[in-house]
């Protein structure tokens, strides 16, 4: 799909303010409610909006504790990857999981409610063979940066 500079003004606005009426967005953009509208309906069809989420603050939430995980499989084959991969979507504390190139096969995050539950889990995966073979725990001190709206200029050419 062709994006122009509104699809784009569109995009922006939306990564940042999500819950924005559609009326307001047409009103942010320069367009009349309708093809605002067409447009928003095009780039959600195309897969370029994914969903609206809400951004939770867990700290007001509760005691907890995020830790990212590199992780090292047994074996290196297709199979174990997608087995892998399926047992993880499957663990609602791995919010989430990326395979990578280099040195760890994948990257994942966790959230728990404690250094103890961390641990159960990891316990638990081991004790399902999924394939890992070995883990390395990084656990979050405090958050700097969080997800953020994605860098439009940088991955478009313009910056």
């Amino acid at each position: 799909m062709k994006l122009d500079d509104r699809d784009i003004q569109i995009l922006r606005v939306l990564s940042t303010e999500g819950r924005i009426t559609k009326a307001a967005l047409a009103e942010r953009i320069g367009l009349s409610p309708t093809p605002c509208w067409d447009r928003l309906k095009k780039l959600e069809k195309a897969g370029l909006i994914e969903g609206y989420r809400a951004e939770i603050s867990l700290r007001k939430l509760g005691p907890h504790v995020t830790v990212f995980v590199a992780a090292e499989l047994a074996d290196h084959t297709a199979a174990s990857f997608r087995a892998f991969e399926d047992a993880v979507r499957r663990y609602e504390e791995v919010v989430a999981c990326w395979a990578l190139g280099g040195g760890y096969d994948y990257l994942l995050q966790i959230v728990t409610r404690d250094i103890d539950a961390y641990q159960r889990l990891i316990d638990q995966m081991l004790d399902a063979r999924i394939g890992l073979a070995r883990y390395f725990t990084y656990i979050v001190t405090k958050p700097v940066k969080g997800y953020g709206a994605p860098p439009f200029d940088v991955l478009l050419g313009a910056g």
